[in-house]
């Protein structure tokens, strides 16, 4: 059974690079304090490295 992440923005992307904030909108995060479950899978996990100092990740 494949895991589930919540991944949260919980800093803005006010001057951030575009290939960031492109990153960001891919994972459906637009607003600060919005969260997305998605399935954990390497593509989104990728993802998330790139843009880790602006999100929080959670198992569920």
């Amino acid at each position: 059974m494949a895991k589930n992440l919540r991944i949260t923005l919980v800093k803005s992307l006010i001057g951030a690079k575009p290939e960031i904030r492109k990153n960001a909108e891919s994972l459906g995060l637009a607003k600060v304090n919005s969260s997305v479950v998605k399935e954990d899978t390497p593509t989104i996990r990728g993802m998330i490295n790139r843009i880790s100092t602006l999100v929080k990740v959670e198992e569920i």
